[in-house]
């Protein structure tokens, strides 16, 4: 299997759209999709009808999937967007941040 460049639990920073410059833990990946649902960003409202299960209705908000190409891993070091480069160490196959150099625990 393909290392990810972005993993669960990572910190990134949203590079474009309406939470531009946020940051933000990754909740979910999809790899198969190409996109990402990170914690508190791109809420969506969703309004409810009342039901059984929930009788009073109301307005659902929750963080929708967004592109890959849109979230950057967040630099250790200064957390601003970074690339991600791979290198061997110890016989590891471990992910580094390209800005700094720093690795990228995960």
């Amino acid at each position: 299997m393909a290392s990810a460049k972005i993993k669960k639990g990572d910190t990134v920073v949203i590079l474009s759209g309406k939470d531009k410059g946020e940051t933000g833990k990754v909740r979910t990946i999809m790899p198969k999709d190409g996109k990402v649902i990170v914690e508190g960003i791109n809420m969506i409202s969703r309004h409810r009808k009342p039901d059984q299960a929930n009788p009073q209705g109301g307005i659902d908000r929750r963080e929708a999937a967004m592109h890959l190409s849109k979230v950057a891993v967040a630099d250790p070091k200064d957390g601003k967007p970074t690339r991600v480069r791979f290198e061997e160490r110890d016989g590891k196959k471990i992910r580094v941040a390209v800005k700094s150099g720093e690795t990228i625990d995960g």
